[in-house]
């Protein structure tokens, strides 16, 4: 199935683009799309703490993904 993932900030640097479709298995937890990001871009591997929102809103692990969901990868925030 396909998904619309959105990132922000160094994930939008990891993943070299701000918006793209990705292919995943169905069902897909966000726990799972976590492991593809890890395995087909390594720097997730050094993030520390990284949420999801499906659809505008904050998702945790468990939650499963649909065909044609926009998912946004929010890492963490550093300010001053």
């Amino acid at each position: 199935m396909k998904i619309n993932l959105i990132a922000f900030g160094i994930a939008k640097e990891i993943i070299n683009t701000p918006e793209c479709i990705l292919e995943v298995t169905n069902p897909c937890s966000i726990g799972s799309l976590k492991q593809i990001l890890m395995e087909k871009y390594e720097e997730f591997q050094k993030i520390q703490s990284i949420k999801f929102a499906i659809n505008e809103d904050y998702q945790e692990d468990h939650f499963l993904l649909k065909e044609g969901d926009e998912v946004v990868i929010i890492p963490p925030v550093s300010g001053g």
